[in-house]
C-alpha cells in the first residue's frame, strides 16, 4: 500500500493504491470522507494504472468535485494528533494502574502495548505482552481498572477458569458487574 497524488482539472489528489495478490483487474474506490483507493494486480505495471486514472478521470472528478479536501486534510492532521495524545494519556493511565495493581499480583510481564483495537479492550499474549485499547481512557476509572486486572491475571491464568476469576475478585470484588457495563460500551 502506498500514497500517491494524481492532478485531476488542476486538483490535486491523494489516493491509495493497493497492490494486491488476488486482485484481477483495476478497481477505483471513493469514501465519503474523501479517500481515494485504487486496487490492482500486484503484477500490473504503474503505466497501466496510471492510463485507467487517466480514462476515468471524468467520472472521478464529477465523485471528487464536492469534496474539499483542503479542509479533510486538516480534519485528519487534527485526528491524528488527537489520537497521539490519547495513546500518550492512556499509556500513562495504563502504567500507572498496572504498577498499583501488580504491588499486589508480583506477576511480571513484557511489554504494555496502546493500540487502536476494534474489538476488544486488552489482550494478554502468551509471551507476557499486556495490549490494551487506546480508548479505555474513555472509560469511568472501575471499568479501566478492570480491564487493566483482567489482562493482568491472565499472565498467571490464560483462560477464564474458576481460578481466573478469583484472582480478579481479589482486586476487583465487583468485576461481574464491571464485565457485563462493558459489554454495552463502543470500542
Amino acid at each position: 500500500m502506498s500514497k500517491r497524488k494524481i492532478n485531476i482539472n488542476g486538483k490535486n489528489i491523494e489516493y491509495t493504491l493497493k497492490k494486491m495478490k488476488g486482485c484481477k483487474s483495476v478497481r477505483l474506490a471513493i469514501y465519503a470522507d474523501g479517500r481515494f483507493v485504487i486496487s490492482a494486480p500486484k503484477w500490473y505495471p504503474m503505466y497501466v494504472i496510471n492510463r485507467f486514472i487517466e480514462e476515468k478521470s471524468q467520472w472521478i472528478f464529477d465523485k471528487v468535485k464536492d469534496i474539499d479536501f483542503d479542509s479533510l486534510h486538516q480534519k485528519r492532521e487534527n485526528e491524528e494528533s488527537s489520537y497521539r495524545k490519547s495513546i500518550g494519556l492512556a499509556r500513562a493511565v495504563v502504567n500507572s494502574r498496572l504498577e498499583f495493581f501488580n504491588r499486589h499480583y508480583g506477576f511480571s510481564y513484557n511489554r504494555v502495548a496502546i493500540k487502536n483495537q476494534k474489538t476488544c479492550w486488552g489482550s494478554c499474549s502468551q509471551k507476557g505482552n499486556l495490549n490494551f485499547n487506546y480508548n479505555i481512557i474513555n472509560l469511568s476509572e472501575q471499568q479501566r481498572d478492570y480491564v487493566i486486572v483482567h489482562e493482568l491475571c491472565h499472565l498467571k491464568e490464560l483462560n477464564h477458569s474458576h481460578n481466573f476469576w478469583k484472582l480478579v475478585a481479589k482486586t476487583i470484588p465487583d468485576y461481574k458487574k464491571l464485565k457485563n457495563e462493558l459489554k454495552k460500551v463502543n470500542h
